[in-house]
């Protein structure tokens, strides 16, 4: 995990501060940070209503997000919030940021 960027030392200290707000939101809706991070993916993400999520998350899908919750979420999962990359560098080419895909327009749907 040293490895990855976003747990070094110098990025973990930033890194916390998101984690905090994000637990002082859960608690305030009375669900665990993994649950309300479910909710922000659900609500935020249509696709994600398709998947059927583990039954450990299920109680996920009860907590309700305002918009100014998700807003909230939001500012703290910004680009200036949340230090170091997500991914080890060696590993970065092999991101969708790296990959050469076609349109969207030309996908086929059966």
């Amino acid at each position: 995990m040293q490895e990855i960027p976003r747990f070094k030392k110098e990025n973990l200290e930033q890194n916390e501060v998101v984690f905090q707000r994000v637990s002082e939101m859960a608690k305030r809706k009375g669900c665990t940070p993994s649950q309300l991070a479910l909710a922000w993916i659900h609500q935020k993400t249509w696709n994600y209503q398709d998947r059927k999520p583990e039954k450990q998350h299920q109680s996920s899908l009860s907590v309700k997000l305002t918009p100014e919750d998700m807003s909230e979420l939001e500012s703290y999962a910004s680009v200036d919030n949340v230090k170091g990359d997500r991914c080890i560098p060696r590993h970065s080419t092999y991101t969708w940021m790296n990959s050469d895909t076609p349109p969207l327009s030309s996908w086929r749907t059966n």
